[in-house]
């Protein structure tokens, strides 16, 4: 603790901005892992098309700008100082920009796989994706920005050729509080256009995507910091001058704010995505090219693979399948997804032989295809509602399983901490542990990706030494460890999946080229 703070009785605090697919949070923390105030906003995912899920920017900064706003003024209430803003973005988005730094166009999100198309005829040559590969820590798929940009040369050459910049979610945020335009190592190393090795833009990718240096922002550290500029101090009710710091991904910041930051630590969030990640002190590349790994620091990197597939899922059989509405729930007093759970857990292990498989918007790890759908596969007279959201559940962790035994090539496991709107499910949190047959902690702090900036915001303003310091921070509040009879179950049934997958790969291809018809 400072001097000052000491002598003034004012905590001093930093506010983690998180933006996520759908929403933001603004969450103020001091240096210790305490909790102040929060806010938060949504905004739309856009889906005009099939494979389309996009964003307005300005819906989004707006969105932003109102969370900071609201949740700096209830530190002034509170008589805290605000040392800093730190930034965690969801990953992967692109959107092209004028000379003026303004977009062309909504930015296509990390689930829009309209260049699908793209990625399967660069597939047709798989030496040049390794190679590809080997330099990104990126396997070649339509989430990534490089199979973007192609598909807007292609498709859209008009717009194309207008773009002056390549933006994504991160570098237009910071350039609108900041002035600044860059981008930090841990958003640029998830673009597919980013060399590990070089930490820098990769020439000959830049080349293949049509694309100039001169096209993309200076690459920065994910510790820069940058005054907060006036007129968005103005529009926030703020002082300019406020510290800035362009933080990271919130996929590798997870590691950090839940405390998985030492060798065997891995961590495990299921959110609308669900993603398994282990830090490294180098950059870690699989010869199966299955996992990604992205930077988070100068001499630290995360190895991991995401699924698509999380909660978004739980969520459609909650509006498609058991019709949980608000309006149909609110004289009964009761959360949908509590309701789920409850029924779920009335159901064996295994949902009685009904397995689904969760892909809905096709895959990223470990298996990387665009074209792969979602089924229910063992149907009969006996399965019910319940046996649909028990299934969906086990579905969702049997794909975060594919995605650990790749994981465990690269080192032994010890510990896996837990984060994400799925650990309000013990019930689910169970099943995981089951599935994996690896114990899980659910650590007392479920914010990861925002408690992961600020701890990015003490470290650049020289009061933490380095990100491991949050080790000591997180606590667990409980652990879960598998049941063996669940066990048995699940390594049944996962054999099951894995070969429902490998045997459809035909059929795949042909009922995602029949849906592209419709």
């Amino acid at each position: 603790m400072k001097v000052q703070e000491l002598m003034s009785g004012k905590p001093e605090v930093w506010i983690g901005v998180d933006l996520g697919t759908t929403g933001v949070r603004a969450i103020a923390y001091d240096m210790h892992g305490k909790k102040y105030c929060a806010a938060e906003a949504f905004y739309p995912l856009l889906t005009l098309h099939p494979d389309w899920a996009e964003e307005n920017p300005l819906q989004i900064m707006e969105s932003v700008e109102r969370v900071i706003s609201e949740t700096a003024a209830e530190l002034r209430y509170k008589n805290c100082t605000l040392e800093g803003i730190a930034l965690s973005t969801v990953m992967h988005s692109f959107a092209g920009l004028d000379e003026h730094y303004e977009p062309l166009m909504d930015m296509q999100t990390w689930a829009d796989s309209r260049s699908a198309g793209i990625v399967k005829e660069m597939k047709q040559d798989m030496d040049m994706c390794r190679h590809f590969y080997e330099k990104t820590g990126c396997p070649v798929h339509a989430c990534y920005p490089l199979a973007k940009v192609i598909w807007l040369r292609q498709n859209h050459p008009e717009l194309f050729s207008q773009m002056r910049y390549v933006g994504s979610l991160k570098d237009y945020i910071f350039r609108l509080l900041t002035g600044e335009w860059v981008i930090d190592h841990s958003t640029a190393s998830t673009s597919g256009m980013y060399n590990e090795q070089a930490m820098d833009w990769d020439e000959e990718i830049l080349s293949y995507a049509g694309l100039s240096r001169s096209q993309m922002p200076p690459v920065v550290s994910t510790t820069y910091m940058a005054g907060l500029a006036a007129g968005a101090a103005e529009r926030m009710g703020m002082t300019a001058g406020v510290p800035v710091v362009i933080g990271a991904t919130d996929g590798v910041l997870v590691n950090v704010g839940i405390g998985a930051v030492h060798p065997g630590q891995l961590s495990a969030t299921i959110g609308t995505s669900g993603a398994l990640r282990m830090l490294t002190e180098k950059p870690m590349t699989d010869p199966k090219m299955r996992t990604w790994c992205y930077n988070l620091t100068d001499n630290m990197w995360v190895a991991g693979g995401a699924i698509n597939n999380g909660g978004m899922i739980l969520r459609w059989v909650r509006d498609k399948i058991c019709h949980y509405t608000s309006a149909h729930l609110e004289h009964l007093d009761v959360d949908g997804y509590d309701l789920m759970t409850m029924k779920a857990s009335h159901v064996a292990p295994g949902a009685e032989g009904l397995i689904m498989l969760p892909c809905f918007t096709g895959e990223r790890a470990p298996y990387w295809n665009s074209e792969l759908r979602g089924m229910f596969f063992g149907l009969s007279l006996n399965h019910s509602r319940s046996h649909m959201i028990r299934a969906a559940m086990e579905g969702i962790c049997y794909s975060m399983n594919a995605v650990l035994q790749a994981l465990k090539e690269f080192g032994r496991i010890e510990d896996i901490r837990v984060s994400g709107s799925f650990t309000k499910s013990g019930l689910w949190l169970q099943i995981l542990s089951d599935v994996l047959n690896e114990k899980l902690t659910l650590p007392d702090n479920s914010e990861g990706a925002a408690f992961g900036a600020v701890v990015l915001g003490f470290v650049a303003s020289g009061r933490l030494k380095s990100i491991n310091d949050t080790a000591e921070l997180v606590k667990p509040r409980r652990v879960y460890s598998p049941v063996t009879e669940n066990v048995q179950t699940y390594q049944e049934l996962y054999g099951i999946y894995e070969r429902l997958y490998w045997n459809l790969q035909k059929e795949f291809v042909d009922i995602a080229a029949f849906q592209k018809k419709l």
